[in-house]
Parts: structure tokens; C-alpha cells; sequence
């Protein structure tokens, strides 16, 4: 089976090593975004996905705009028989998704029509919900709206973060991917609808999405923290006493718990509460949190207890002004 690859993050890669491995299937061309400036000297950098067809010696292009005349040329030259789309970051216009003769497969790290969009397993995690996976969809001119394929469910853990979950969804991912191109070529398949009453959105996530609302409650805010590690962090900003001598005023909050904050009198949200041994527990719109592992603007991560023997705190300085 001749397969145009379409992925530029980490998780397409482990898709795109299965299909290379696998028997029977011959990947004729990779797709991938363009190089984009990176690191501190803002070097032109390739994506993951393009790195990897690299060293596997693929034909590779990265257009601005996939959907130009330009770009369809080069992938109908490749004569794909089916295209295999996994976190690839831009939309397929109709004449792409209609190009090859058994149209576009995409991988997608949810339970659709569950968090369709650019960050399922985040808001899965933010969400709370206590089960996540991965669907293969065909795709259509809709945002993940296609008819499903495959689907395989995974239990989120307690103490999983979106990186724990995407390291355990991908392999998933691949073999999913492998088990549904073995019943296309069968003829085997059989789409079905999604229930559109189900759907709920999974919006791209921008860095400001990291910055901690203390007003929120504090069952909410420990999701959020596992669900936006290790991008972009969760952050808040230091007591103002704390600001003085020190390289920046933003802290990263890496791991918290829930925790009971005193009935009376109540404190504003932000405001250290105490200092336990694990680390300090800070009031929030519902609860308290504590912060047991965070990390200073160009130090290393800290757990609870030495950021509080190198920084002392006292009762009602304020966090997030």
C-alpha cells in the first residue's frame, strides 16, 4: 500500500516508525510544517516529523499552505493510495482529502467526538475525565468530525501529566494505525458516525493558558497543572517581598495537591495559608493548594520543602498579584 505520511510533533513520529516497519506498506512521501526558529539563538529548526524522514531518507516537503496548487501537484505525483494524517497542524481542503483513492486516515489522542481539536489530551486531563484513547477517523472537511474506524480506550491515572499520557496514547496510536490499514486493504471496514450530541472542543493551547487563576478552586487548578505538563507549566508570580535580588518573579508550579483550607477566617485567594514540610499551601477560590514541586525562572525544579528552606514565607503573602 502506497502512503503519503502527513505529521510534524513527536507523536507523529512514533506513527510514521510503525509504518515504516511495517510489511506490506511502502511510505512514498512525507508532509510536515516548516522549519521554525527555535532555541536561544532562534535557529531555524526542523519539526520532529521532517527530522525523522530525514534520517529514514523520505521524500519530504513542508509547504506554508498544503491545500496550493504547488503542494497537490507534488502529492498526486507521489500517487498515494490513502494519506495518514497525525498531529500534522494544518486544515486538508476537500481536492487534498479527495486526492487518493481510499481518502485520509487521521490519528487523534481522544475518545472522539470527545475533545476534538489541537490539545485532546490536555483537556482531557483539565477535564477530569477518568478515561482517555486514541481514535482512527476518516477524515472530512469538519474539524475530527469524520466517521470513526477504530477506537481503543486508556484509564487516566491519578498522576498522570499530558506528557505520561501522550508517552502511553502513542503506541496505541501505532498499533491502531497498523490494525486499520490491514482491514482497508481486507475490505474489512465499517465507519461509523460519531454522535454529534457528544461533541466537546479541544482548543490549541497558547502559553498564557498557563498562568494560575487563584480564584478558581483548587480541585480544578491541580488538574490544570497536570494537564498543561510540561507545556506551557503552570505558573503564578512571587510574593512581591520575594522579588527583590531574585533573576524574575515567575514561579512554575510542576506537581500540587488538593488540600482543606481553615473554615475561618477566610483568606484571599493567593495567600499563603502555612508551610508544611511538603511545601506551602496557598488558598484558592475553593480549597487550597499545595505546591510540592515548582521551579524559579531559570533555576531547576524544587520540591516543596527546599523552596521554602531558600525562600521564607510568611502567613498572607500573596501569590498571583
Amino acid at each position: 500500500m502506497r502512503i503519503v505520511f502527513m505529521g510534524s510533533a513527536d507523536v507523529s513520529c512514533v506513527m510514521l516508525e510503525a509504518l515504516l516497519s511495517a510489511p506490506g506498506i511502502q511510505v512514498v512521501g512525507v508532509v510536515t510544517q516548516p522549519d521554525r526558529p527555535a532555541g536561544r539563538h532562534r535557529q531555524l529548526t526542523p519539526c520532529p516529523g521532517k527530522a525523522l524522514a530525514l534520517r529514514a531518507q523520505l521524500p519530504v516537503i513542508t509547504p506554508e499552505k498544503v491545500n496550493a496548487p504547488e503542494s497537490l501537484a507534488q502529492l498526486a505525483a507521489w500517487a498515494p493510495e490513502v494519506i495518514v494524517v497525525v498531529a500534522y497542524g494544518q486544515f486538508l481542503g476537500k481536492r487534498l482529502l479527495a486526492l487518493p483513492p481510499h481518502g485520509c486516515i487521521n490519528i487523534h489522542l481522544s475518545l472522539l467526538p470527545r475533545h476534538r481539536g489541537a490539545a485532546p489530551v490536555q483537556w482531557a486531563i483539565a477535564a477530569g475525565d477518568a478515561v482517555s484513547g486514541v481514535t482512527a477517523i476518516q477524515m472530512d472537511a469538519g474539524m475530527d468530525s469524520g466517521d470513526i474506524l477504530g477506537i481503543v480506550a486508556e484509564p487516566i491515572l491519578p498522576e498522570d501529566t499530558a506528557g505520561s499520557l501522550y508517552d502511553r496514547l502513542s503506541p496505541f496510536g501505532a498499533a491502531l494505525l497498523l490494525r486499520v490499514l490491514a482491514e482497508l486493504a481486507a475490505g474489512r471496514l465499517h465507519p461509523v458516525p460519531q454522535d454529534a450530541t457528544q461533541v466537546t472542543l479541544a482548543p490549541k493551547i497558547k502559553k498564557e493558558d498557563g498562568q494560575i487563576d487563584w480564584t478558581l478552586p483548587a480541585a480544578q487548578l491541580a488538574l490544570r497543572i497536570r494537564a498543561f505538563h510540561p507545556w506551557p507549566a503552570c505558573f503564578t508570580t512571587l510574593p512581591a517581598r520575594l522579588c527583590v535580588g531574585v533573576q524574575g518573579n515567575r514561579l512554575k508550579v510542576l506537581r500540587a495537591a488538593v488540600c482543606e483550607a481553615p473554615s475561618a477566617p477566610p483568606a484571599m485567594p493567593g495567600a499563603l495559608l502555612s508551610c508544611h514540610a511538603e511545601g506551602p499551601v496557598i488558598q484558592s477560590g475553593a480549597g487550597a493548594l499545595q505546591l510540592l514541586s515548582v521551579q524559579l525562572e531559570g533555576g531547576k525544579p524544587l520540591d516543596g520543602r527546599a523552596f521554602l528552606c531558600g525562600h521564607p514565607l510568611w502567613t498572607g503573602d500573596q501569590f498571583g498579584q
